[in-house]
């Protein structure tokens, strides 16, 4: 699959949640900072460290009056250990842990990861799936699939003071309760690598979901993320 036709498939995509809109649909937008740790280890095997924010600008109903009070949402604190099973594939498993408001959730994470290294961009396949507990709540359990395309905006490949694309497509299966539901994330990234060991990425976070059951929601999140390698 090309960039290109990811970059359609994309725009189609929005235009067929755009028919799920209707006098329900709520609306959410904010920010969303992300700090990674990546080391690599022996033997094949890497870790990555991920703190996480999100903090709520603006939210309401679509064509409603807004609410435009600050709201400090979260913070996701979470540890990865992936090993290299095959020339271009690795397979993880880590832990997450969320403090909101006064409440602690701990998420379990099992992923394989493969790599597809093409003439002029990369393409990395995700699939996820996870495990949400907490006091409050029943428990959750998600499947994910993930694909990211990166494309390097000088030459064949990313060097060090060079810009670069990258862009998310990821489907997020919910069951909690009995509920299925199901989230999409469409995630165009600028990415600039300073140097070898840190990486900047900036871009608009949008994701839907809730669509099945009348009341879609539409979050918009600005990301600023930032990579160091130890």
């Amino acid at each position: 699959m090309s960039t290109k036709s990811i970059t359609i498939f994309s725009f189609f995509l929005l235009l067929q949640l755009n028919n799920f809109s209707h006098a329900q649909s709520s609306f959410q937008w904010g920010a969303l900072p992300t700090l990674n740790f990546n080391k690599k280890l022996k033997k094949d095997w890497s870790l990555n460290s991920k703190i996480e924010s999100r903090m709520l600008f603006q939210r309401g109903e679509i064509g409603g009056e807004p609410d435009k009070n600050y709201t400090y949402v979260l913070t996701d604190f979470s540890i990865i250990a992936a090993k290299k099973v095959g020339l271009n594939s690795r397979i993880g498993g880590g832990y997450l842990i969320r403090v909101q408001e006064d409440n602690i959730y701990h998420r379990f994470i099992q992923q394989f990861v493969i790599i597809q290294k093409l003439t002029k961009f990369r393409l990395a396949h995700r699939f996820l799936s996870d495990q949400t507990f907490s006091a409050i709540e029943d428990p959750e359990f998600r499947l994910r699939y993930r694909i990211t395309s990166e494309v390097p905006l000088n030459g064949e490949s990313v060097d060090s003071g060079e810009f670069y694309l990258k862009i998310n497509n990821e489907y997020v299966n919910s069951l909690q309760s009995g509920s299925y539901d199901l989230e999409i994330r469409v995630i165009p990234f600028l990415g600039y690598e300073v140097n070898d060991a840190i990486k900047i990425e900036t871009g608009l976070d949008y994701r839907v979901n809730s669509f099945f059951t009348n009341n879609t929601r539409h979050s918009y999140w600005m990301s600023l993320n930032f990579f160091f390698e130890l």
